[in-house]
């Protein structure tokens, strides 16, 4: 069967890449979703231009113009959610009801920034000197560049594109390779949005050559990445030396604490939930869960007769609870960390091995490990897959101080019916997003994301707090 290939969006135009990558499920490594463009430094470079040329009339365009086509864009993927849902868990793995979810939540952004358009407000504020007036204003970056994560491949682009378009600036975007279908079907709706040419552009493509281009391109003046904290890092650092505004979403190693106080069947659902739903491959992913003594023995119980009922399965089949990892070498990854855990003296309590189904896919059993430290690697590093580890601690301030025992700081959550301990987490909690009786994985797409210390850099994402990353403060001083 001839599969057509997907290209690239440029200038308001579909170019072919200088080659094509095939797309594979995950649930199903036989079926290919598609072939896509593969972007060179030159077609990257045409597309940084014609953001350049579009940013002149596009920052100074009418507000309402631009709040009819990012309602436009939100409509349809709404009325899409269904089509583009299992489109996204046929690419990246999670479960049709996730992958739906998901879609639902990017068209939701659309239209929250569609209205953000009409809500850019600044300030009138009279000078120390008589006579003389002042405005406090903002205006766009400029050309933005946007380079996303493969595990929520709708859900990212949206909320960097949306605010980005909001608020004035271009758009040159490049998604993850590993999940251009969502991407693509994203770019198919703006083009016909009726944003004028040059104000998005899609460049598929590999991050050492597309995304190392976008960064050091000199007509770009920002980029905001969600990735690893290593190449964030070293994109940090790029962007310092050439002056360009950057914002960075590095992952975590997001703590849940149970205490002896807790609801153990709701305390057990949310740690389910926040270490293996989406595969465990959410940067929220609660996988450290801190459990104090009192409740230690029955909470590791009933944790692994829960985890006995989980399905994995297809992504798309119905009766399946959680999804395969994204592709071999995550699950390579996944089940090294498993290994890497038990020689560094962590049982083993369930699951940890790959599994086999009817179809080939890169399948996983959730893994628990108890009896971890600290110190342990697998309570260091992230994993980003359905592995988590339980450290046993005597109380709460044992619990608190072992939840900030990490350079991340970007979702933590605690389970307790105390009001005391629950206030005094909120407070002391070394994260950007801490959440009482919930799961850590799960955040609203009005409200600002973002975390602290090795997890994130830079302004905040999503809400209102996104003008900080996509806008620049200008003060204009009027005489009379």
């Amino acid at each position: 069967m001839t599969i057509s290939p997907f290209d690239n969006f440029i200038d308001g135009a579909w170019f072919a890449g200088s080659s094509y990558a095939k797309n594979i499920n995950p649930s199903d490594t036989s079926d290919v979703i598609g072939e896509y463009a593969q972007a060179d430094a030159a077609q990257l470079n045409q597309a940084v231009g014609a953001a350049r040329a579009a940013f002149a009339s596009w920052s100074v365009s009418g507000i309402q113009a631009r709040a009819d086509a990012l309602d436009k864009i939100g409509t349809e993927i709404l009325a899409r959610r269904e089509e583009l849902g299992t489109l996204l868990s046929r690419e990246e793995g999670k479960t049709r009801p996730e992958g739906i979810g998901e879609a639902t939540r990017a068209g939701n952004i659309f239209k929250f920034f569609a209205g953000e358009c009409l809500r850019l407000v600044g300030e009138v504020i009279p000078s120390v000197r008589p006579g003389v007036g002042v405005e406090v204003t903002r205006e766009p970056v400029g050309v933005v560049g946007l380079i996303t994560a493969w595990n929520f491949p709708i859900a990212i682009p949206a909320w960097k594109i949306a605010p980005a378009l909001a608020y004035g600036n271009c758009v040159v975007f490049k998604p993850a390779d590993l999940v251009p279908g969502s991407a693509w079907a994203l770019a198919e709706i703006i083009s016909r949005s009726g944003i004028p040419a040059g104000v998005f552009n899609l460049v598929m493509g590999r991050g050492s050559v597309v995304g190392d281009a976008l960064v050091n391109h000199p007509g770009v003046n920002a980029i905001s990445f969600t990735g690893s904290q290593a190449v964030g890092t070293r994109i940090a650092q790029q962007c310092v030396q050439s002056l360009k505004k950057v914002q960075l979403e590095m992952g975590g190693k997001n703590p849940q604490v149970v205490l002896d106080d807790a609801n153990l069947e709701q305390a057990v659902e949310l740690c389910v939930q926040s270490a293996f739903f989406s595969s465990g491959q959410r940067c929220t992913a609660s996988s450290r869960i801190i459990v104090t003594d009192g409740i230690h023995d029955l909470f590791v119980d009933a944790m692994k007769a829960r985890m006995a009922t989980l399905k994995v399965g297809d992504a798309l089949a119905a009766d399946v609870d959680i999804g395969p990892v994204v592709s071999q070498a995550q699950l390579e990854q996944d089940l090294s960390y498993v290994e890497i855990g038990r020689h560094e003296g962590g049982l083993l309590a369930a699951g940890g091995e790959r599994l086999e189904r009817e179809k080939n896919g890169f399948y996983m059993a959730p893994a628990l490990l108890i009896d971890t430290t600290s110190e342990m690697r697998i309570n260091r590093e992230e994993v980003f897959g359905p592995v988590a580890s339980v450290i046993r601690v005597k109380d709460y301030e044992a619990a608190l101080f072992e939840a900030n025992n990490t350079p991340f700081g970007l979702s933590a959550g605690i389970a307790t019916t105390s009001l005391k301990h629950a206030t005094h987490f909120k407070r002391h909690s070394q994260a950007g997003m801490v959440m009482v009786n919930l799961p850590t994985a799960g955040v609203d797409y009005h409200v600002p994301f973002g975390g602290r210390k090795e997890s994130s850099y830079g302004p905040r994402e999503q809400g209102r707090y996104a003008q900080e990353f996509f806008t620049v403060v200008k003060t204009a001083y009027i005489g009379c």
